[in-house]
C-alpha cells in the first residue's frame, strides 16, 4: 500500500493457509490430521512431492456438492485456528487481513472485523482464473457456480473494491484503509 506510515499484513489464500499449517504443523498442531484425513478420501496424489494438488482438490470439490461440506469440514477448522494463531503474532500490524473467495460460505465473516469484496465482472473473473489455474472455462464457471452470488457479497461486505481493470486500486483502498482507521473499526 502506498502513502501509509503503519504496517499492514495481509493473510492470502486458504490454500496458502493450508500450506503453512502442513509447513508447520508442529509448531500448531500435534498432527497434520486433515492431511491423512484428505489422503484416505482422495488417495495419495492428493499431494505432489508434498504439495497440496489444487486441480485434484478442485476436480473433486466441484464435481458435486456434497464433496464441498465433506472437504469444508476437514479443511476449516484449521484454518480459522491457524489465521487466529497468525494474527495474534501480528503486532506490529495496525490492520491484518485474510483473502478467501469463500469468506461467508466457510463462515469466516465472524472472525474478521471487516469485510471487503472485490468485485470484477464475471467474465473478467473466468478470463483470469483460467489464466492463473490453467483452468477450463467449464471448470472456473463451475466453481464460480458453486460459490455465493456476488451481489450477495456485495450487499453483506462492508466495503467494495471494483477490479474491473478501468477503475485504480489504490485510491479505493486508501479510502478503506481511512475508513478501517476510524472508530468503528477499532477494537
Amino acid at each position: 500500500m502506498e502513502n501509509h506510515t503503519f504496517p499492514i499484513c495481509w493473510r492470502i489464500c486458504i490454500s496458502q493457509c493450508i500450506m503453512r499449517i502442513m509447513k508447520r504443523s508442529a509448531l500448531l498442531f500435534p498432527m497434520p490430521e486433515f492431511v491423512g484425513e484428505l489422503i484416505a478420501l482422495l488417495g495419495e496424489e492428493v499431494y505432489k512431492d508434498g504439495l497440496l494438488n489444487k486441480p485434484l482438490l478442485a476436480s473433486y470439490l466441484f464435481s458435486d456438492p456434497a464433496h464441498v461440506l465433506q472437504i469444508n469440514s476437514i479443511i476449516h477448522p484449521r484454518v480459522r485456528k491457524d489465521f487466529t494463531v497468525w494474527v495474534e503474532r501480528q503486532e506490529k500490524c495496525e490492520i491484518v487481513g485474510m483473502e478467501s473467495a469463500i469468506l461467508y460460505e466457510a463462515g469466516f465473516q465472524d472472525t474478521v472485523d471487516a469485510v471487503i469484496m472485490v468485485y470484477a465482472p464475471v467474465e473478467l473473473r473466468i478470463q483470469r482464473a483460467m489464466y492463473r489455474d490453467g483452468a477450463s472455462e467449464e471448470q472456473v464457471r463451475a466453481r464460480i457456480a458453486a460459490q455465493m452470488d456476488d451481489e450477495e457479497k456485495r450487499r453483506r461486505a462492508d466495503f467494495t473494491v471494483v477490479n474491473d481493470g478501468v477503475q485504480l486500486l489504490i485510491p479505493q483502498l486508501n479510502r478503506i484503509v481511512e475508513q478501517l482507521k476510524t472508530e468503528k473499526f477499532i477494537l
